[in-house]
Order: structure tokens, then C-alpha cells, then sequence
């Protein structure tokens, strides 16, 4: 395929399909491939190869691969004093894979600086399916009976693909993040990708890097391409972990 084009993929495809990403498009940032499907081994094969699905309700299947790439890397996450202060007299705890689909829903929902959702129907399907399969996976914030925050995404390897978060009370979101960040201090995750830059992640200490090198790390993070199962077994308390 010549550069400067889209490809267009059927469901009946290998999942690995896809173009090289050095293939996409510069205008939009990293529009590589249209259609083909949501199946597991093609979400698997996609994001192996630095690639996810993007698109609203209406529009094709859209895949992606921008470039630069918003990722957080070890250390990266930034909590400011006051909010980790805070954070040692909550009372909230983070579970994990207990409310999956509650997380999608959350995520989906109305929020004030967007229209719609590019979480469609489908897409909640599909991941829902990866959970079953153990490689989608949610971190929850609960205060009481109450989820009030979290966020979801793909575990392969090493690496960690976040998908979307929501809050419900102020700063929720923020605490299922540090959980990932100890996993990456700790160097149980290699890398936690964001996909796409924004004010609201580099605040928070994300950074955009190359897609050549992001595309490097993966490779090795997700090698061999292993389901993720380090996750805590009982509640983990959001003041034990801001300590």
C-alpha cells in the first residue's frame, strides 16, 4: 500500500492485516486502515503493533496509529502534594475486575466537553469479550457500595493499553492511575499508553514519544503476548497506596 491512502480491510482478513504504521496518514494524525472487525485476535494483533480502533457511532471502523504517542512511563505521574494528602484520608478503595462493565458504562456516559461517545455498542461488546478472555481489565474506585471512578483498558505482556477513565467525585480517576504508576514503578508494567495526547494527561505527567520507539517497546513489553494476571485478589485502600 502507498502512503497517503487508507486501507480498507474485510472481516474475512488475517487479524494481522494491517499496514505498516509508518503508513499513516498525517492529516488526520495516524488514520491507517478502515473496517475489517472487532474480533479478538484482530484487537490482539492491533495493538501488538501499536494500532487501536477509534470511531463513533455511524462512522466505519476506523484504526489509528498517531504520531508522536501519548504514553506515561515509570516515575512519569505526577500527584501533587496537596491531592496526595488528601488521598491518605480517603476512604475509598480500588478493586479490580469486579465491575467491568459498570467501568465501560461509566466511561461511556455524557460528559460536559464532548458530544457522543466513540464508545459504541460494539466496542463495549468486543471488550467485553477481552475481559472474559482475561486481556481487558478495569480498575475500580469504590467508596462504600459506591463506584464513583475508574478506568479501563488491554494488559499484553508488560504493557498496558488504557482505554478511557471517569470520575464521578473529584480526583477518582486519579487514584485507579496510581495503582498503574506503582506497577510501573515497580517495573510489573513496562509502559501505560494514553493513545492520543491531551492538556489533561500532560498535566498528570504523560509524555509523547516517537511512534518508531514507541512501537519498539511494545514489541518487547508484549513479547511474549501473555494475558496480564498480577492483579491484587481483595481491595486495595487508596490511603495505604498514597502513602
Amino acid at each position: 500500500m502507498s502512503r497517503g491512502r487508507v486501507a480498507w480491510l474485510t472481516a474475512s482478513d488475517r487479524p494481522d492485516a494491517f499496514p505498516p504504521v509508518e503508513h499513516a496518514l498525517r492529516e488526520p494524525d495516524g488514520l491507517l486502515a478502515a473496517g475489517g472487525d472487532l474480533s479478538t485476535p484482530r484487537l490482539l494483533a492491533a495493538y501488538r503493533h501499536g494500532i487501536f480502533p477509534w470511531y463513533e457511532e455511524g462512522q466505519p471502523l476506523l484504526w489509528w496509529s498517531p504520531d508522536p504517542r501519548c504514553v506515561f512511563r515509570p516515575g512519569d505521574l505526577h500527584v501533587s502534594r496537596r491531592l496526595r494528602r488528601e488521598m491518605r484520608k480517603s476512604l475509598c478503595e480500588l478493586r479490580f475486575n469486579t465491575a467491568f462493565g459498570d467501568v465501560i458504562e461509566g466511561c461511556a456516559g455524557p460528559r460536559r466537553y464532548q458530544r457522543g461517545t466513540w464508545i459504541t455498542r460494539d466496542m463495549g461488546r468486543a471488550y467485553a469479550r477481552l475481559h472474559d478472555e482475561g486481556w481487558a481489565h478495569s480498575i475500580e474506585v469504590w467508596l462504600g457500595k459506591e463506584l464513583i471512578g475508574g478506568l479501563y483498558g488491554l494488559a499484553i505482556g508488560r504493557a498496558f493499553f488504557g482505554e478511557s477513565m471517569f470520575s464521578r467525585q473529584s480526583n477518582a480517576s486519579k487514584m485507579a492511575l496510581l495503582y498503574i504508576d506503582r506497577l510501573l514503578s515497580s517495573g510489573v508494567l513496562g509502559i501505560l499508553d494514553c493513545q492520543v495526547q491531551s492538556h489533561h494527561l500532560i498535566s498528570l505527567g504523560a509524555v509523547s514519544i516517537p511512534r518508531a520507539e514507541f512501537v519498539r517497546q511494545i514489541d518487547e513489553l508484549c513479547t511474549p503476548p501473555a494475558p496480564f494476571a498480577e492483579w491484587p485478589t481483595s481491595p486495595v485502600a487508596v490511603a495505604e497506596l498514597a502513602a
